[in-house]
């Protein structure tokens, strides 16, 4: 078996050299349509500001936000790119609909908008006083004579309030998924109009089951993730200039079903915690959300400039 996939490989090397030619995921491939994915929205709310001293934000409300300034900021920069978000008001849209929507719009590169949460610690504090009534019991004497005697006692209790402690922690951070293969890349590059052709015959389709296949859908899976990934540390590099805290980039292997789907490279930005005070303020504000748009475009602009082999020309 060992010997058979060596050869398989060699085999596939042969068939289809262009997938090596350097580290990109297509050389100079343009840049031409972009899909900007605002996190949640209807019925699904999202996180939430639930902390003492809350706004009471919805994260659905700021990624729509932020969402329509990212999608100006970027006809406004790159006229010559197409981006079309995936919703311009509150609506839902189930993760399977998004990654549908992308892949049918043909996009090259999908960004999705989403803000942060933890789970909060809860704090107390005694806000007055009231009484508290209770019995004892006793027993005295003994043989016949043994009375029960029950006491009524009154005391003082506090009464206590509980809420939310907001969460010290705040900044940005990319979500991207691990960088091996997973099942559902490669289901999403099965359902997609990309055939893998042999180099001497265009008409001849590799087997989906073949191994040249799953090694190629391999190999542009990995693609993906380095393309991924470059726009990922840009957009921290961009975020970080603007004060901000720099949380890094992650990857993530399960939960995140737009980036496993989407037949393209993609990355899921937390713009801020909604549970901390500083930054749901950010978030909320006019001033934040368009600092944020304009990080994001330039580190866009970044990543089109290396794709497209322009990077300093």
């Amino acid at each position: 078996m060992a010997g058979f996939f060596k050869k398989s490989i060699f085999l596939f090397l042969c068939a289809f050299p262009f997938l090596f030619a350097g580290n990109t995921f297509a050389q100079g491939k343009k840049l031409k349509t972009i899909i900007i994915d605002p996190g949640h929205g209807g019925k699904d709310y999202g996180a939430r500001g639930e902390y003492e001293g809350t706004l009471g934000s919805f994260e659905k409300n700021i990624t729509l936000a932020i969402s329509l300034k990212l999608v100006d900021e970027i006809k406004k920069q790159m006229p010559d790119v197409k981006v079309i978000p995936t919703r311009t008001t509150d609506i839902f849209m189930d993760v399977h609909e998004k990654a549908k929507f992308a892949n049918d719009h043909n996009g090259d590169l999908f960004i999705s908008i989403h803000a942060d949460a933890v789970t909060l610690k809860t704090g107390s504090r005694i806000v007055g006083y009231k009484d508290h009534h209770y019995n004892t019991t006793k027993y005295v004497g003994k043989g016949k004579s043994r009375k029960k005697v029950v006491t009524k006692h009154t005391k003082k209790v506090p009464v206590k309030e509980y809420y939310k402690i907001p969460t010290t922690r705040k900044g940005t951070s990319t979500l991207l998924l691990v960088a091996r293969q997973s099942s559902d890349k490669v289901k999403a590059l099965q359902n997609s109009d990309m055939y893998i052709t042999d180099a001497e015959d265009s008409t001849a389709t590799v087997n989906y089951e073949s191994p040249e296949w799953k090694a190629s859908a391999m190999l542009y899976s990995q693609k993906y993730f380095r393309r991924s990934y470059q726009l990922a540390n840009n957009v921290q590099e961009e975020i970080a200039k603007t004060g901000r805290n720099n949380l890094g980039v992650w990857q993530r292997e399960k939960g995140l079903w737009v980036l496993h789907a989407t037949q393209m490279p993609a990355i899921l930005i937390e713009t801020g915690f909604i549970a901390n005070y500083d930054d749901e303020r950010y978030l909320n504000s006019e001033k934040g959300q368009q600092e944020i748009a304009q990080a994001i475009t330039k580190a866009i602009m970044k990543y089109r400039d290396v794709i497209e082999g322009t990077a300093g020309k």
